[in-house]
């Protein structure tokens, strides 16, 4: 509702991003992240941020006031707090995809290889002379070769992709 509000409030004024992020001194792109969802602005330049749309933070944040009362900056911290906590489940989500992705590509290596191993490059035994052995031995040559010189990097950087997914507590 943030980014849906802030954006909507700073096309009503007519103001780019670039415009609404050189007011706040910030660059274009952190007003971009705000408005796609992707971060949220801390409790500071949330309150610039209302000053430069002309607005309050309790309507940037989605609430219709009539009266302002002491109990807002709480309000707005318990808001602020949910958001972070949506961002942080929405992060840690991806990150487990993306661990599954290079596990299951890993694990696909591996069983090509001893797919591989199995065979033997027993094509190469076959009787060339014949126009379609000919082209499939040399497809499956050149796919074997490719792969085993190619492979062992991906299964580097998969590792090194999947090590790098888990968080630090």
């Amino acid at each position: 509702m943030l980014n849906e509000n802030i954006k909507r409030l700073r096309k009503s004024r007519g103001i780019s991003q670039e415009e609404l992020a050189i007011k706040l001194n910030v660059v274009r792109q952190t007003v971009s992240k705000w408005e796609n969802g992707l971060s949220v602005p801390d409790s500071s330049m949330l309150i610039a941020l209302a000053e430069e749309l002309d607005t309050s933070v309790s309507i940037l944040l989605g609430e219709v006031v009539d009266e302002i009362g002491t109990d807002d900056l709480k309000t707005i911290s318990e808001k602020l707090e949910v958001i972070n906590l949506q961002l942080a489940k929405n992060s840690e989500r991806k990150r487990k995809t993306i661990r599954w992705m290079l596990i299951a590509l890993c694990a696909t290596i591996v069983v090509v290889f001893i797919a591989f191993a199995s065979m033997q490059s027993s094509y190469l035994n076959w009787d060339f002379n014949e126009p379609e052995l000919a082209v499939a031995g040399t497809i499956l040559h050149g796919i074997e070769f490719l792969f085993v010189r190619l492979a062992p990097i991906v299964f580097i950087a998969g590792v090194v992709g999947i090590v790098l997914t888990y968080k630090k507590n």
